[in-house]
């Protein structure tokens, strides 16, 4: 047994002091005492660590590339879509695994314990599969391997250039499936994961109602009846006005009554909803997976968390682009969406927990949920996913109780952030992740690489 001592900790109780959680060579937890003395190396604030469920690791390696505007006038989601297009046709599998190890060791240090990597960029440039088709999906496999992150991958189905079933363009070439053939890669990933830990697991990813047909979609609940099923939805107006034009009703509506939305599917952004609409995605049992941090740099929109939440819907967050990765930064941009729409403050607390306090419990909840992850709170049975903050950074010297998820989230940053186990694998300590040296080297080099050839 691993046994963990910290001051502070938050049980699914509430808030106890000196804590200890033993951690069995399975990765879970295998006990929890509070108010024991101080066995073995203290910590200070121990946390449950939660769920990524929305990231393109590639794209970490595209941060501060597009933030000119040119000769464009109306830079805009689309804009940046095209220079992502153009930019990932200079990826090879070794730089896909090296800038996706960057992306992971990155969120272990800001509090993640795993993350669910929305994988679309399946074959070479010009569209050709691999002689692996899921040669892709081993990257990031291996980079998980080196990073010890919990994986959920999810593997994307790509098929259409658009609403009215056109082919794939430029860019897009190098995600495209029909059907069939999604099928075997899907196959072949799931063979990708065999050598990582126990908590790995697979899901599945319909890109969105534009890449994917009507009749698949209407079916994917029972096409692929295990694991969780991520989609984006509803990001951009373009988006809304194609579906409709196409379809006939808005995305979400269009959703609702043709998908068989429930507690398996992820539906991210969501950032383009009517009132009436988010009520009864809200109701569905769906959850929402937010990325605010990236809205807030493509224009998206703003996500309408407090109907949302007094609806009962479930939240997760995620990276995403991953132009910046931070847990806390994800938290505070969400929340301050809210209080600049609305012109109010704590806008997602309660009479009962704080901002804070409610959208860590929120996430770690959402997050657990969206990627079928036995996590989310320290107890008795669950993976050890756990994060530690210092208690002596001095947001927090003299706080207690929600008050230190406030101050971390809102008065503090990464730096806060002394451990980090995922599934009992200690993979930060002291605040860095134990390979950070030989990863950094690694992507250095993938940097200037890239430079040389873009």
């Amino acid at each position: 047994m691993n046994t963990i001592w910290a001051r502070h900790a938050l049980l699914p109780q509430g808030w106890a002091r000196d804590v200890s959680v033993q951690i069995g060579k399975d990765g879970r937890i295998a006990a929890v005492r509070a108010g024991v003395a101080q066995v073995g190396l203290g910590y200070g604030i121990l946390l449950p660590a939660p769920v990524n469920v929305h990231s393109h690791g590639f794209q970490r390696a595209m941060a501060g590339l597009t933030e000119g505007r040119g000769s464009n006038p109306g830079d805009s989601f689309w804009t940046w879509r095209q220079l992502m297009f153009r930019f990932l046709d200079h990826l090879t599998p070794e730089h896909i695994e090296t800038i996706t190890a960057l992306a992971q060791m990155e969120m272990l240090e800001s509090g993640y314990a795993a993350s669910a990597e929305f994988h679309y960029l399946h074959h070479q440039p010009g569209g050709i599969p691999y002689d692996n088709i899921a040669e892709t999906s081993d990257r990031i496999a291996a980079a998980a391997d080196q990073t010890g992150i919990g994986l959920c991958l999810l593997p994307v189905h790509y098929q259409f250039g658009g609403c009215d079933g056109r082919g794939l363009g430029a860019g897009q070439i190098r995600f495209g499936n029909d059907f069939e053939r999604f099928q075997v890669l899907h196959d072949a990933a799931a063979k990708a994961l065999r050598h990582l830990p126990p908590d790995t697991n697979l899901g599945v990813a319909p890109h969105s109602l534009r890449a994917v047909g009507a009749g698949d979609l209407a079916g994917y609940g029972d096409l692929f009846p295990d694991g969780p099923i991520h989609m984006h939805l509803a990001e951009q107006i373009a988006e809304v006005d194609e579906v409709r034009h196409h379809r006939g009703a808005r995305p979400v509506e269009w959703a609702l009554a043709n998908m068989g939305l429930d507690a398996r599917w992820c539906l991210i952004h969501c950032t383009q909803m009517m009132p009436s609409e988010t009520v009864a995605l809200a109701r569905s049992g769906a959850n929402a997976g937010l990325c605010p941090i990236t809205e807030s740099n493509l224009g998206d929109g703003i996500f309408d968390g407090v109907r949302w939440m007094q609806q009962g819907g479930r939240i997760a967050i995620g990276s995403d682009s991953n132009i910046r990765i931070s847990l806390s930064e994800e938290l505070r941009t969400l929340e301050y969406s809210q209080r600049l729409r609305d012109h109010s403050r704590a806008a997602l607390a309660t009479g009962h927990h704080s901002t804070g306090r409610r959208l860590f419990d929120a996430v770690l909840g959402g997050g657990a949920l969206a990627t079928g992850r036995d996590t989310g709170a320290i107890r008795t049975g669950v993976w050890a996913d756990l994060l530690c903050l210092d208690d002596g950074a001095l947001p927090l010297v003299g706080r207690t109780g929600d008050v230190l998820l406030d101050s971390w989230i809102f008065a503090g940053d990464d730096g806060l952030i002394s451990d980090v186990w995922s599934a009992g694998r200690h993979m930060v300590q002291n605040g860095c992740h134990i390979h950070r040296t030989a990863i950094m080297h690694a992507y250095r080099r993938t940097l200037l690489d890239l430079q040389a050839t873009i």
